[in-house]
């Protein structure tokens, strides 16, 4: 792998979240809102194969996001309607993503168990 891929990754990956700040600090929109627009976003432009080729591009930069999820999941279900049919919209996105949301459901457990969590103040 080169450096360029590196600077793809993190320009892409940087304007993805600096969308999403401005997002927070320049309208009402709250944080669950915008995950909800990305992970949205990701679907509909994976959906109508816009977002595969920024994919490619730029790597993890496109991928890590919400919006990599997103795209995750449209093409799941594309796949598994390809496959099993109509059945295959419903449960393709979630077969596709499965590893994924394992992973965070089981770090998240842990570390939870492994920090003191307190309120804020």
């Amino acid at each position: 792998m080169d450096w360029m891929m590196y600077v793809k990754v993190f320009f892409v990956g940087g304007l993805l979240c600096a969308l999403g700040q401005l997002g927070l600090s320049l309208t009402r929109l709250t944080t669950a809102r915008i995950l909800v627009v990305y992970v949205t976003a990701g679907v509909i432009l994976g959906g109508l194969g816009l977002y595969g080729p920024l994919a490619d591009w730029a790597g993890a930069g496109a991928t890590v996001p919400l919006t990599g999820f997103g795209y995750a999941l449209s093409q799941g279900a594309k796949k598994a309607v390809q496959a099993h049919g109509l059945i295959g919209a419903f449960t393709g996105g979630i077969t596709a993503t499965a590893a994924g949301i394992a992973a965070a459901i089981t770090f998240g457990y842990l570390f939870a168990l492994l920090s003191k969590p307190r309120t804020k103040m």
